[in-house]
């Protein structure tokens, strides 16, 4: 491996952190699909173009409300089924089933069941490519999202105990259809699973209005992400040693549109990119959720969707971090997901890497206090130099004709 190269960035946290500061003040909150998030492509796609990448954007369209709208929609059909559970039991069990149908295939497994139910509109993704400078043996995807999420009034008033309201909320639908199973084939009796699901209506209500319409500041979420993306193509290409580029590695900046809208750009990436990822060995670096150094965690698994990440690149990073002598995590995510799982599910070696709290919701989680103050310098400086280790291992090659880990997700078929 290479010796530690001389690069002209004398503080990369600090300047990550003052791209975070500026955007904010001059874009602000970033809606999935909105005019915000736009800007901020058109932001990047300018410093990536001044740094001498090939640039471009990549428009698609999507339901970008129909994600955490579907939480609504499965309010209503588990208060369809507690209205028929006395008279209608077989009614109560197939809304409970569409109700859980729904919560299922939009929420957890990024399924886009009921998306035609609500506005189209047009996402955008921005992507930077920097080519190495001799022949292209591996292609590096390092991404971040561009959007920030609407306030989560549940994380925002219940703070930890909003997890288990989503829980009992979301869960209430499997009580309604194994009590209107056994009232139907029972023949009557088993009330008292009536009114169980009768004391589960408040958690459930509340996820009537489980987010405002406010779009939050994301500095952690994830400006952080974008602005530790940005800096390592600027490192790269000012690092007098590398001269402006790996030696045959193509490095893919991706800034994906619509990640808090259910992951809807990564998933039209790499669906529109499925023959060339077969084509050359590829893999994903995602970063989100940076604001504490003291959390770096690498993501080995997500549970709802079902993305298992490759893990020859889990345990890079983490023996990468190691050498820094930074204490890293392997974490699985139980609910929610990154856009790392898109491409795992695809077939493509992937990883996220995060430096926030994974085992309970952070105050600052998708609500009003994701704001730059938020924000720890040095986690972006962490991350940063973590990302920077990886991406030269990989030009190292010291990965290649290794054998893919498995991702749980499906494999492109051979050509």
């Amino acid at each position: 491996m290479r010796q530690q190269p001389h690069s002209r960035v004398t503080d990369p946290g600090a300047d990550a952190h003052r791209l975070i500061v500026r955007v904010l003040e001059e874009i602000g909150p970033r809606e999935s699909c909105g005019e915000a998030e736009r800007r901020l492509g058109a932001l990047l796609a300018e410093r990536w173009r001044a740094l001498g990448l090939d640039v471009r954007g990549e428009r698609f369209l999507c339901h970008p409300r129909a994600f955490l709208g579907s939480i609504s929609l499965s309010v209503i059909l588990y208060l369809a089924a507690v209205i028929s559970f006395w008279t209608w039991p077989w009614l109560c069990v197939l809304w409970s089933i569409a109700s859980l149908i729904v919560t299922v295939s939009e929420l957890l497994r990024y399924r886009e069941l009921v998306d035609p139910l609500f506005p189209e509109k047009e996402g955008e993704n921005v992507v930077g490519v920097l080519a190495p400078r001799h022949e292209v043996r591996r292609r590096v995807v390092l991404s971040a999202h561009l959007d920030s999420a609407y306030e989560f009034n549940l994380s925002f008033l219940f703070r930890d105990w909003a997890v288990p309201i989503m829980v009992l909320g979301l869960g209430a639908p499997i009580v309604a259809l194994a009590g209107g199973l056994l009232r139907a084939l029972g023949g009557g009796g088993f009330e008292i699973m009536g009114w169980v699901c009768v004391g589960l209506l408040p958690a459930a209500i509340l996820h009537l209005f489980f987010h405002t319409s406010r779009v939050v500041p994301g500095a952690m979420d994830n400006l952080g992400g974008i602005a530790v993306i940005d800096g390592v193509a600027r490192a790269i290409v000012e690092d007098d040693e590398l001269e402006g580029a790996l030696e045959d590695t193509e490095l893919v900046l991706l800034a994906t549109s619509s990640e808090e809208a259910g992951l809807r750009g990564a998933k039209r990436f790499v669906a529109a990119h499925a023959e060339a990822f077969r084509g050359l060995a590829t893999y994903g670096l995602f970063v989100d959720g940076i604001c504490d150094e003291r959390f770096l965690t690498v993501v080995d698994r997500e549970l709802s969707s079902g993305a298992r990440h490759d893990p020859r690149l889990v345990d890079l990073a983490c023996d990468a971090a190691r050498k820094r002598g930074w204490a890293i995590r392997r974490r699985m995510i139980p609910f929610g997901g990154t856009d790392a799982a898109s491409f795992s599910l695809a077939g493509v070696p992937s990883v996220a890497i995060l430096s926030m709290q994974t085992t309970r919701l952070a105050r600052n989680y998708h609500t009003r206090y994701d704001t730059a103050e938020n924000v720890r310098p040095r986690s972006l400086e962490v991350t940063l130099q973590l990302v920077l280790d990886l991406i030269r291992r990989f030009d190292a090659g010291e990965l290649d004709g290794v054998e893919s880990g498995k991702t749980g997700g499906r494999r492109s078929p051979p050509d």
